[in-house]
């Protein structure tokens, strides 16, 4: 192996260890969230357009937990499919212990980072596999 290869072979270890540790840690989050979450009604209050992103508008939702208290959050999974204008209402659920972690409660919303992180990480692994293979 040379040293680019063994370079790449990290590289590609690591990112495919870093996306299955947020994918593992979304899919418990979201585990959590169906087993104890406390649902709510929350709005799109806001859109703005994130730095990373050059074509769509990143949506901020309102919601009020438990203690009658404001929280805002972004949704992990944005884009235009996701059906997010301003003034939309969407189901929301989140922890009472920590409701700025909030998520949008449908399919379309829970699983895509689940299966983008998970996806992301057999790429890199198998992409390292590769790398040891073929040298």
């Amino acid at each position: 192996m040379t040293a680019g290869e063994v370079v790449g072979f990290v590289l590609a270890v690591l990112a495919g260890l870093l996306c299955l540790w947020g994918g593992v840690r979304e899919a418990r989050l979201q585990a959590r969230l169906r087993r104890y979450g406390v649902h709510a009604e929350g709005v799109v209050v806001d859109q703005y357009l994130a730095p990373s992103d050059e074509f769509d508008l990143t949506p901020v939702i309102e919601f009020t937990d438990r203690q009658s208290r404001p929280v805002r959050f972004t949704p992990v999974a944005t884009g235009k499919r996701m059906g997010m204008d301003l003034g939309t209402h969407v189901p929301v659920v989140y922890l009472p212990e920590r409701p700025e972690n909030a998520r949008v409660f449908t399919r379309k919303h829970l699983r895509p980072t689940v299966i983008s992180l998970l996806t992301g990480s057999v790429l890199f692994l198998g992409a390292a596999v590769w790398v040891v293979l073929t040298s």
